[in-house]
């Protein structure tokens, strides 16, 4: 019989064993991480779920945006607001409630952006690059859209009177904006579809004059005008059935807007539709963006909120950071990381405009990129830059770029493939190179692209896990490992609670 047995047989009690007769005096107890930690402690322990039935919903979705790819948005948003940067909170950061989410397809281990927001769209897993359809169609075979298109969200709550919005940085036929309307068994027929099938445009049309879109702001109006036809911004158009989308529109009752003045003009009192298509193709990244010519991205979502508000029933309203993918794709970490505060500014500025007593606002992404970031970097160092030494006796880093084996210094972010690649090709097709002796004027250029192993002309997705982070009701559902397809059930169940 051990010594805790012959103590509890004689009548003395174990919690006596574990509990110490006077408190330990913990040391650390004034130190600002450790206050910081209580108090989040104590603020979660009072945190109660609302189980109220939600009013409205807003899904966000930072295209491309991963859990790596929110760090480096997250350091890159404090430097710019002069902190060191790996402190800083992001708007969806506060949030109460985080899940990680898998986003694999039905066919695929690496996802893509079409049925990756289809199945947020719908509740259930989609076939890579088709848009809302079940598991039985075959990409890029028109003849298996009929009979397998399944139900939108968009179209269950606007059943139930509630107002449906769209926005986004991409074109308004691109995979994800098309998610929330359209059913297609190629994501790329944007503007043309194969005899039999309707292009993702002319769905978009479809589906306002329909009354289950209501507002849609975004780019791509060349996927709207026929070809050898200008478009506003002084593009070309590509459909080949000779359709305008945006004349139709407009003949139709819809108000149509293709530029800021436009934009502002709107009457956003729900009285009519409201399309405005800003960009040829996709809109500018925040880098370049002309802010006469383009609504930002926030100012387009806080004209949806006005719009949509005015029904008493509610509404939901799909908003993507679209470009974010866009500069992953092309190595690009600085224009990646401008479009990711602004997509922070638009979450902030729905935030601001609805109440979590009744709004059940979504922030998550489609799917991660192959972004990593390197070696053993000091406080505060330059996220868009070189990786600077680890200080004793300081905080920040120590200034001096940390060399990697090869003698040479190296960026923070670097990508496992891409346009950046430090092999190059040679003449006769082989592969070859050495990296670059990199100086911090380099690496902190707005086009700088950053290394990457594997030569891309495009880098990849990567079939990680994502975030998902969420407040308001039924928010508590988002916690955990989940499917993607699953937070299409949370939205649903905060639409219906009784």
């Amino acid at each position: 019989m051990n010594s805790v047995a012959r103590l509890m047989l004689a009548g003395v009690s174990t919690l006596a064993l574990t509990v110490p007769s006077v408190a330990q005096e913990i040391v650390q107890a004034d130190s600002q991480w450790y206050t910081d930690g209580q108090a989040l402690v104590e603020k979660m322990i009072a945190l109660q779920p609302n189980t109220s039935r939600a009013k409205n919903v807003i899904l966000f979705v930072g295209d491309g945006m991963g859990v790596g790819t929110n760090y480096a948005i997250r350091l890159y948003a404090g430097q710019q607001q002069g902190e060191l940067g790996e402190e800083h909170v992001l708007p969806q950061e506060a949030f109460p409630y985080t899940a990680l989410v898998k986003t694999y397809n039905i066919n695929a281990q690496t996802p893509d952006s079409a049925p990756t927001a289809g199945a947020m769209n719908s509740g259930v897993k989609q076939i890579y690059n088709t848009i809302n359809l079940n598991e039985n169609a075959v990409f890029d075979d028109c003849s298996t859209e009929s009979g397998n298109q399944l139900t939108l969200f968009s179209e269950l709550v606007s059943g139930a009177d509630k107002s449906v919005g769209v926005v986004t940085t991409t074109r308004l036929t691109h995979a994800t904006p098309a998610a929330v309307y359209a059913k297609t068994a190629n994501r790329n027929w944007e503007g043309v579809a194969p005899e039999g099938c309707t292009d993702i445009g002319s769905q978009l049309l479809s589906q306002m004059e329909a009354g289950v879109i209501d507002v849609a702001f975004g780019g791509g109006s060349g996927m709207m005008v026929p070809t050898g036809t200008q478009t506003a911004q002084d593009g070309e158009g590509t459909r080949e059935d000779g359709r305008n989308i945006l004349e139709e529109a407009a003949a139709a009752g819809i108000q149509v807007a293709n530029d800021t003045a436009g934009f502002e003009a709107l009457t956003l009192d729900g009285s009519a539709p409201a399309l405005g298509v800003f960009t040829t193709s996709d809109m500018t990244y925040e880098a370049e963006r002309v802010a006469e010519r383009e609504p930002s991205l926030a100012e387009m979502t806080e004209g949806a909120i006005k719009a949509l508000s005015t029904n008493e029933g509610g509404f939901y309203l799909m908003v993507e950071g679209g470009r974010i993918d866009h500069a992953n794709h092309g190595g690009n970490a600085s224009r990646m990381m401008q479009d990711g505060v602004a997509f922070a500014e638009a979450i902030a500025k729905a935030d601001e405009l609805t109440d979590d007593a009744d709004t059940l606002i979504i922030v998550t992404a489609d799917h991660e990129h192959g972004i990593a970031f390197n070696g053993y970097c000091g406080r505060g160092t330059p996220i868009d830059g070189l990786c600077m030494g680890i200080a004793s006796g300081q905080i920040e880093h120590t200034g001096v770029p940390e060399l990697a084996a090869d003698g040479k210094p190296y960026p923070v972010i670097a990508y496992a493939n891409g346009a950046g690649s430090v092999l190059v090709e040679q003449e006769d097709g082989t592969y070859s190179g050495s990296r670059p002796d990199l100086t911090q004027e380099d690496a902190q250029d707005i086009d700088y692209l950053q290394q990457a192993l594997v030569p891309m002309s495009s880098e990849t997705h990567a079939g990680v896990d994502v975030a998902a982070w969420a407040k308001g009701p039924w928010a508590h559902l988002l916690t955990g490992t989940v499917e993607q397809n699953y937070i299409f059930h949370v939205m649903n169940q905060a639409v219906s609670a009784e």
